[in-house]
């Protein structure tokens, strides 16, 4: 029975973990510290790495490691067919070391060990395990060794290599796609629900080399459930014609539900009457109901997971707002009159579609490669210009494809917990 009165203690075992490049190394590191960020207990059993997080245990074990000289000569033994008492002692000295370690985790997850052949007697320990009950395992399965024609000439028919393509008594397995899912089916003689597909991820934040600010104000106004996420970097006052861009957000979030409107800067600092537009304008998000989908960033001084002092704005520095054109969809720039219009040339830089007014200076700037609108256009109307350009645009719907299915946190979130969640439930 899992001890409830502490948090779950998940263990992850690789013949590698980071700092180890690689994909699967990948893996583990994203798992591990989001699921260290979720109250998990979680260690890392590798035969190669180093400590990388200070919350996430390591624990080096010589022999895991797909390189260790023992294994090397084990594994030669093995392609020519041999199972040698060298390879008995080995599983032994894997299941001794591994048993104390194991028997601590609620529900320990094995990459590519069950399937892949690069240290067999660790699958034949971690199988001795299994059937020992020591703990649950789930097995991570990236690479199938009996589907691989550059790895079928070093397996034989028997024990050990047979682990490789039998489906292990109590274990839940999880492929990275489904077309993964398919041929690991074929290979174990399973149903396909019965094996997960949990893809990996992308890491936003890292990907995009956002800043610490930035990555605050994303997670504080959920910015990565926007669709479409629409950018207007500009200081509130008048001739910014901010009104009209709440206004055609508000319209267009009758087609597109999710559709957010981040205003970047503060009130104008030579105009007295700055703060009564301000005013006026949190009166109109208001009025038309879209105060979740609209935000002033200027009003999130009081961020307190910045240090935030409430009576404070927060003033964007240029490198925060850099991060916005890279992570919104569109540049919204309804602006009455401008001397040049700078964030045009700045969406330009960062492939961020264009919609603006139809003025002079945005002519120039952008010529024909801005989508342009009238300032007598009604709202609606630009709505609708806006919506039927996303629809079809294909950068930009994969893009909503990924933030949507694919990242990282989502993943672990969504799927990986309630997976962890079911095999201890079942237990």
């Amino acid at each position: 029975m899992t001890n409830t009165t502490r948090p779950p203690t998940i263990g992850i075992l690789h013949y590698s973990a980071p700092p180890i490049i690689g994909g699967v190394e990948n893996t583990i590191y994203q798992h591990a510290q989001l699921l260290n960020q979720l109250g998990y207990q979680v260690h890392v059993i590798a035969g190669r790495g180093e400590p990388f997080h200070k919350d996430v245990l390591f624990h080096h074990v010589p022999e895991v490691d797909s390189r260790h000289a023992e294994v090397l000569a084990v594994g030669q033994e093995l392609a020519n067919g041999q199972v040698s008492a060298r390879f008995h002692a080995l599983r032994q000295i894997l299941v001794e070391r591994l048993s104390s370690l194991l028997g601590q985790m609620d529900v320990c997850i094995v990459h590519n060990a069950t399937t892949l052949h690069k240290n067999l007697a660790l699958t034949a320990a971690l199988d001795e395990l299994n059937r020992m009950g020591v703990t649950r395992f789930i097995s991570w399965a990236h690479d199938f060794a009996w589907l691989d024609r550059l790895y079928t000439p070093d397996l034989h028919p028997g024990y050990p290599w047979d682990l490789l393509r039998t489906a292990w008594p109590g274990v839940r397995y999880v492929v990275v796609s489904m077309h993964r899912q398919a041929k690991l089916a074929e290979l174990l003689e399973l149903p396909l629900e019965q094996i997960r597909v949990i893809t990996p991820g992308v890491h936003v934040p890292g990907f995009l080399k956002l800043e610490p600010l930035t990555w605050s104000l994303v997670e504080h106004l959920n910015l990565l459930d926007a669709d479409p996420l629409i950018l207007l970097p500009a200081r509130i006052t008048r001739r910014k014609n901010i009104e009209f861009a709440i206004r055609i957000t508000a319209a267009l979030g009758k087609i597109m539900s999710n559709t957010t409107l981040v205003v970047t800067g503060p009130p104008g600092p030579h105009n007295p009457t700055n703060l009564a537009y301000l005013r006026s304008l949190q009166e109109l998000r208001r009025k038309l109901d879209v105060a979740q989908q609209v935000h002033f960033l200027y009003e999130y001084g009081q961020m307190a997971e910045q240090g935030g002092d409430p009576e404070q704005p927060l003033l964007l520095p240029d490198a925060a707002i850099s991060d916005l054109y890279r992570l919104a969809d569109l540049l919204l720039f309804p602006s009455q009159r401008e001397g040049f219009g700078m964030p045009v040339l700045e969406a330009g830089l960062a492939r961020l579609p264009v919609f603006a007014a139809d003025i002079p200076p945005v002519r120039e700037s952008a010529g024909d490669l801005a989508h342009l609108f009238s300032l007598t256009d009604s709202p609606d109307s630009v709505a609708r210009q806006i919506a039927g350009f996303l629809e079809k645009d294909r950068a930009y719907r994969l893009r909503r494809r990924v933030l949507a299915r694919f990242t990282w946190h989502g993943i672990v979130e969504r799927q990986i917990v309630p997976l962890l969640q079911e095999v201890i439930d079942h237990a």
